[in-house]
């Protein structure tokens, strides 16, 4: 069952005039309305997220908006959960920016995952899964990560000589593309 997150950035905006719906039981249903849709990506779990404003309300590209159960202030409703490819080109614009902004603010999470990660199988550790760490770089991590936690970003840089915040970056954009076989953060 995919988790609900509280918190989503913007990606783009769609005027109401500009808003195409494919699916036809979506337009029985009675969309689309007058309403502003925005696509946004979860804080969390990286959902990406199709939504609409309340009336009357704006919002800015990359504005952290409240969607959780609770009274919302600008969103008015969750539409559906949306793929990669339904993005528009001005939201796939976006992520990149979007997705290390929220890497960078959550920094003691993604560094919490080089200090905790373990093996997915026999042969294959988890921190393998991230482009560019080969088995010497995995141990090497896992050494020095035994002598002592990683603090940040920075820490891991200067002591393995990567670096994680591109590299889990670069994951998280490849598996909301959908062309992974095992996910480490997009839920």
């Amino acid at each position: 069952m995919p988790r609900r997150e509280d918190y989503a950035y913007i990606l783009d905006t769609i005027p109401p005039e500009q808003m195409i719906i494919k699916d036809p039981t979506l337009i029985r249903k009675g969309f689309p309305r007058n309403e502003t849709y925005v696509q946004a990506i979860g804080e969390t779990y990286f959902t990406l997220l199709e939504l609409t404003l309340k009336p009357n309300v704006t919002v800015d590209v990359g504005e952290r908006v409240y969607i959780g159960s609770g009274t919302r202030d600008k969103i008015d409703k969750i539409v559906r959960r949306i793929t990669y490819e339904e993005l528009t080109s001005e939201a796939r614009n976006n992520l990149v920016s979007i997705v290390s902004m929220i890497v960078k603010s959550q920094e003691s999470r993604f560094v919490d995952f080089f200090n905790k990660a373990g093996p997915i199988t026999i042969k294959l550790h988890s921190l393998e899964l991230l482009k560019g760490i080969g088995k010497k770089t995995l141990w090497q991590i896992l050494e020095e990560r035994r002598k002592k936690p990683f603090q940040s970003f920075e820490d891991i840089k200067n002591r393995v000589g990567i670096d994680p915040e591109k590299l889990i970056i670069e994951r998280i954009l490849r598996e909301l593309q959908g062309n992974e076989q095992y996910r480490l953060f997009v839920d």
